[in-house]
């Protein structure tokens, strides 16, 4: 009988206590332990790391690691590591990297590199006061985290400004203090929360040893930084003449095209429920690549839908220009990323995936990474807009679809053959296989 009930300080048992009780949760218990173990790394080295990584873990979950091969950035040539499971994305990225190698490649450019720390406390003193006095508090916030912000200084980073803000019109003697901060080449989370942590102790001093203050009751909230990072900005484009653009489908001209791809855009400007869709095939991309080079895909996805919604609605992070022959695409939007530091280094896989791109900075990276995003979204649009997207993503599930009903490899090798002529669907492969199991099956398949 299946096991569920409380465990106590499972946190505290050894990997192989830890799966044994896992082992009990579902019906096959040595099946499930032998499965599990399977996934260690034969590295008995790298397999302690990756148990470091997180709490409570007894196995690796494998993903597929891939290339995107041949984008051209900026002039220069980029094969990008991708790490995702989800059938098309790598070929879409690689077919819209193909597609504008052609046309003279992505352009991309950082348009600033801001990232955003809050001490978040209430106060029932007099704002006036406590603004005046800022000069002075802000000397003390800056020394009192010298010795932390040392080595990022050296590197040219650092605290680039604090402001206090006043929110008591939302929430009562409630104030923010906002520092902005340039963490170079590392997502540098350790190292905001470090100084903002600092700063919540130095805060309070200030106001209760104050002469200045009669009012003595602060309560620091909380200090963290914050994901949205609306000033951490970085922008990719493609753009051709529009005749082009003739090569795009052969049943449309450029014209054609253009028009109906514009169209798909603007929808996603206005239609929430479309540009949920369209923001998440951009980030299909741009998770892949922060997954392969170990940066925080969830921070990145939250911000960016943040900034989706910057004007009251949420809309397409993407923008389109048709003017004067021309066909410009562009995408904006907030990419706060490393390569220092977190498991850039760490995961080996990660540190390998930045070899890969020629171990670019920060900077680079973003570039890279937007590029991905707006790739994989042309290419989307693309197949929308023409032949429709099931035609290519399905081809690109008939393997996950064929495993499902456990094809042997001849099997598999006369489907992919059949389904290069024929629409594919769950049903439809079921059938194949059945007539091909039933010795029904044409002599030519």
């Amino acid at each position: 009988m299946i096991k569920r009930e409380i465990i106590q300080s499972f946190s505290k048992l050894t990997k192989k206590q830890k799966l044994e009780i896992a082992s009990e949760l579902v019906n096959d218990s040595d099946e499930f332990r032998k499965e599990l173990a399977s996934f260690w790394h034969s590295n008995k080295q790298i397999q302690k790391r990756l148990n470091e990584f997180s709490e409570n873990t007894l196995t690796n979950y494998p993903m597929p690691y891939g290339i995107s091969p041949n984008f051209k950035i900026n002039n220069k040539i980029y094969h990008i590591p991708m790490v995702i499971e989800e059938s098309s994305v790598v070929a879409a990225a690689s077919k819209a990297a193909k597609y504008w190698a052609e046309k003279g490649g992505f352009k991309a450019e950082i348009i600033s590199i801001k990232k955003i720390g809050q001490v978040h406390f209430t106060w029932s003193g007099q704002y006036e006061r406590l603004d005046f006095l800022m000069p002075e508090l802000r000397e003390r916030l800056l020394k009192r985290t010298e010795s932390i912000t040392e080595n990022m200084r050296k590197r040219g980073g650092g605290i680039i400004d604090i402001e206090l803000i006043d929110m008591r019109h939302e929430l009562e003697n409630y104030y923010q203090l906002k520092i902005n901060f340039d963490t170079k080449d590392s997502m540098g989370a350790n190292f905001i929360n470090s100084c903002l942590e600092e700063f919540a102790i130095e805060l309070k001093d200030f106001i209760t040893e104050s002469d200045a203050f009669s009012e003595k009751d602060v309560t620091i909230i909380m200090s963290i930084l914050s994901n949205y990072t609306p000033e951490c900005i970085v922008r990719s484009w493609v753009e051709c003449d529009i005749e082009d653009l003739n090569d795009a489908d052969d049943d449309l001209s450029a014209e054609e095209f253009v028009k109906k791809f514009e169209q798909a855009v603007k929808i996603a400007q206005i239609d929430v429920h479309r540009a949920t869709t369209h923001n998440k095939g951009i980030f299909n991309g741009i998770d892949a690549v922060a997954l392969a080079t170990g940066n925080d895909f969830r921070a990145i996805e939250a911000c960016g839908h943040a900034y989706a919604s910057r004007n009251g609605k949420y809309s397409s992070l993407t923008d389109i220009k048709i003017e004067d022959g021309k066909f410009k695409y562009s995408l904006v939007l907030p990419l706060a990323m490393g390569t220092i530091g977190g498991l850039t280094s760490l995961h080996p896989l990660a540190k390998r995936s930045l070899e890969i791109l020629g171990n670019p900075n920060a900077e680079e990276l973003m570039m890279i990474t937007a590029v991905s995003g707006l790739a994989n979204n042309f290419s989307a649009i693309k197949s929308l807009v023409t032949k429709g997207i099931q035609i290519g993503h399905m081809k690109m599930h008939l393997l996950n679809i064929l495993n499902h009903f456990n094809a042997t490899l001849p099997e598999k090798t006369k489907a992919v053959q059949f389904f290069k002529l024929n629409k594919v669907s769950f049903s439809a492969v079921g059938d194949f296989l059945s007539d091909i199991r039933n010795k029904r099956i044409h002599k030519e398949f």
